[in-house]
């Protein structure tokens, strides 16, 4: 059964990216299921520090993008989230490719949210895990 409360489309979610940091880190969203968003980001040069790796804020970028998004289909219209924390482990480098991220929710209530990140190589080893608090709010109107 599906969380989602809004109605969307995989066109709509990214064409909703541009002119943001989302459009300059190449950050595209290419699946979701009944309870989980999967996004994609490069690592290039965009994406890297000076050593070469994956930037640490890029995979939290990507972590805040995809569970930012997720959140917000599942309130109703009456309601919008924000980020109230996140905080990432770093478990695995990498220096080129693509990174595929994972947000699955964890707990969605009244006024928070939680959401698990995992991010992931292509080859499927974990790059890094983290977790995403969302505030609930009411538009007010």
């Amino acid at each position: 059964m599906s969380i989602w409360k809004k109605s969307f489309s995989l066109e709509g979610l990214n064409n909703g990216m541009k002119n943001t940091l989302c459009e300059h880190l190449q950050m595209h969203v290419t699946e979701v299921g009944d309870d989980y968003v999967i996004g994609t980001m490069p690592v290039d040069s965009r994406t890297t520090q000076p050593m070469g790796l994956l930037h640490g804020g890029a995979s939290v970028a990507l972590a805040e993008t995809l569970g930012s998004l997720a959140a917000n289909l599942a309130v109703d219209q009456t309601c919008y989230c924000v980020g109230l924390d996140i905080n990432a482990n770093h478990i695995q480098s990498m220096k080129s490719g693509l990174v595929t991220a994972k947000a699955s929710a964890k707990h969605i209530g009244r006024s928070t949210q939680v959401w698990e990140i995992t991010l992931q190589d292509e080859a499927g080893r974990l790059v890094c895990i983290s977790r995403l608090t969302m505030a609930v709010k009411r538009i007010s109107g």
